[in-house]
C-alpha cells in the first residue's frame, strides 16, 4: 500500500514527538529526594558557579538550596547502596559524608564557612525539633498519647538497666578499667547527646576529676557519636524487622487497637485530608510551634528544664485540655509532613559540616570501644523489645525508641527516627534523650562526687 509523502513525513513525526513527549516525562518524574531531576541539575550547576565566582551567601534563599541539593545527593546515594541501603544508610551518609568531606578537604572552604555561618546563626535545628515534635503530638490521639507517656518510662527503665550491666560485663571482660569503662564509655553512650549531655559531664568532670574541661569532652565527644551512630544502624534494621513481620510493629503507633498517629491517618476531629485545608490553618501551626519552643525556652529559664524538654510537657498539655482548635492540629500535622519530607536531609547535611568532628569518630572506632557499645545497646534496645511486649505494646516501636537513649541530642533523634521511618515518634525519643539523659548526667555526677570526696 502506497502511502503520500506527506501522510508518511506526518506519521514519523507524530511518533517522534510522540517519544520525546515520553521522553520527558521520564526525566521530569526522575527525583532525586524531593528534587525532579530538571531541578536537581539546576541547582548543582547554580551551586557551582556560585562557588566558583566565589560568591555563595550564607543567607537563607540560598542555604536552602545548597542544603537541599547536598541533603538529598547524599541521602540518594545511601538508600542505593546494597544491603545497608535498607538499614539506616541514608541518614548515616547524610550526617557523616559532609564530616568526612570536610576533613579531606574535598568540601570548598567558601562552602563549608557560608554552610557552619548559616547553621550556627539561624538555629535552624530548633524550628525543626519543635515543628516535628508539636505536629506529631497534635496529630495523635488522646488516649493513645496518655497511655504511650505513661507506659514508655518502664521499658525504658529497663532496657537502661540491663543495657549498664551487660555494658560493664563485656568491658571487664576486655580488660577495661572499671572507673573508665562507666564514666567514660557507658555514661556517655545514654548521656542525652551533646548540649545537654556531653558538655555538663566534661564541665563536671573538670571539677571533680581536676581534669581541663577540653581534654574531658574529647574524650566523651567520640564516644557519644559512635553510640549514635550504632543505634542508628539498630533502628533501620528493626525497621526491616517490621517490614517482615507486620505484627510486631504499629508503624508508629506504641499501643495496638489502630488508634495512635499514623502519616496517613489523623486523631478524632482533626481534618485528615489537606486539599480543604486553608492556608491560615498551616501557618496557625507553624506558629503554634514557635510560640510552645519559646514556652519551652521560659520553663527552661525558670526550672533548668531542656526547651525542648519543657515545650515538649506544654504540647502535651494543650492537646489533653483541648486548648487548640481541630483546624490548627490539622495544620500542625501539615507542617510536621513538610518537615519530615524536606528538611531533614538538608538538617543533616548541615550537622555534619558545622559540628561533625570526623576526626574524632574515627579515633573512637577500635575494637574493645565497638565491643561495648554493640553490646550495651542490643541488650538495651532488646530489653525495650521484650518488656513492651509484655505490657501490650508494638515491641518493634519500643524498641526503636530505646534507640534513641543512646541519641547525639535532637540531631540524633532525627537520625535513627529516619532510619527507623518512625519520625511520628519524637515526643517519646525527646523524653528517652533529654529527660532519661539528664537523669543519667545528674546521678552520675553526684555518684563521682562521693568518690572523688
Amino acid at each position: 500500500m502506497n502511502i503520500p509523502d506527506d501522510a508518511y513525513f506526518l506519521s514519523k513525526k507524530s511518533k517522534c514527538k510522540s517519544f520525546m513527549e515520553r521522553g520527558r516525562e521520564i526525566i521530569v518524574q526522575m527525583k532525586i529526594g524531593i528534587f525532579p531531576l530538571p531541578l536537581f541539575l539546576l541547582a548543582g550547576g547554580l551551586i557551582t558557579f556560585e562557588c566558583i565566582n566565589e560568591s555563595l551567601s550564607s543567607d537563607i534563599v540560598v542555604m536552602v538550596a545548597t542544603l537541599a541539593f547536598f541533603g538529598f545527593a547524599c541521602a540518594e546515594f545511601g538508600k542505593r547502596l546494597p544491603i545497608v541501603g535498607k538499614m539506616g544508610a541514608a541518614p548515616i551518609c547524610a550526617a557523616f559524608i559532609p564530616s568526612a568531606l570536610v576533613y579531606y578537604g574535598f568540601l570548598p572552604d567558601l562552602l563549608r564557612s557560608s554552610i557552619s555561618s548559616f547553621f550556627e546563626s539561624s538555629h535552624i535545628l530548633y524550628l525543626y525539633i519543635c515543628c516535628i515534635i508539636v505536629g506529631s503530638i497534635m496529630s495523635m490521639n488522646r488516649t493513645t498519647l496518655i497511655q504511650g507517656v505513661m507506659r514508655i518510662f518502664f521499658p525504658l527503665l529497663c532496657g537502661e538497666v540491663v543495657g549498664m550491666s551487660v555494658g560493664m560485663g563485656v568491658g571487664m571482660a576486655l580488660g577495661m578499667e572499671p572507673f573508665h569503662l562507666f564514666f567514660f564509655l557507658l555514661l556517655p553512650i545514654m548521656a542525652g547527646g551533646i548540649g545537654e549531655g556531653a558538655i555538663p559531664l566534661s564541665m563536671g568532670y573538670a571539677v571533680l576529676l581536676n581534669m581541663d574541661q577540653g581534654t574531658a569532652f574529647g574524650r566523651i565527644l567520640p564516644i557519644v557519636m559512635l553510640g549514635s551512630l550504632t543505634a542508628i544502624i539498630i533502628a533501620g534494621s528493626l525497621n526491616q524487622l517490621g517490614k517482615r513481620f507486620p505484627h510486631l510493629t504499629g508503624e508508629g503507633e506504641l499501643l495496638p487497637a489502630g488508634n495512635g498517629f499514623s502519616a496517613c491517618t489523623a486523631a478524632p476531629g482533626i481534618t485528615p485530608s489537606g486539599a480543604d485545608l486553608p492556608v491560615s490553618a498551616i501557618a496557625s501551626g507553624v506558629l503554634l510551634a514557635v510560640l510552645l519552643y519559646m514556652v519551652g525556652m521560659l520553663i527552661h529559664r525558670l526550672v533548668g528544664l531542656p526547651a525542648p524538654v519543657g515545650m515538649l510537657f506544654a504540647a502535651v498539655i494543650m492537646k489533653l485540655c483541648h486548648a487548640v482548635s481541630p483546624e490548627i492540629q490539622a495544620g500542625s500535622k501539615r507542617v510536621y509532613c513538610f518537615f519530615q519530607a524536606s528538611v531533614t536531609y538538608p538538617i543533616l547535611f548541615a550537622v555534619g559540616v558545622a559540628i561533625t568532628p570526623w576526626e574524632q569518630l574515627v579515633d573512637a572506632f577500635t575494637l574493645p570501644n565497638l565491643l561495648v557499645i554493640a553490646s550495651t545497646l542490643c541488650a538495651l534496645v532488646g530489653t525495650g523489645y521484650l518488656v513492651g511486649t509484655k505490657i501490650g505494646m508494638h515491641p518493634i516501636d519500643v524498641a526503636i525508641i530505646s534507640c534513641c537513649q543512646s541519641g547525639q541530642g535532637g540531631t540524633g533523634d532525627v537520625a535513627i527516627l529516619t532510619a527507623g521511618n518512625r519520625m511520628m515518634l519524637m515526643p517519646f525519643a525527646q523524653i528517652a534523650t533529654r529527660i532519661g539523659g539528664a537523669i543519667n548526667v545528674s546521678l552520675a555526677l553526684l555518684l563521682l562526687s562521693q568518690l572523688a570526696a
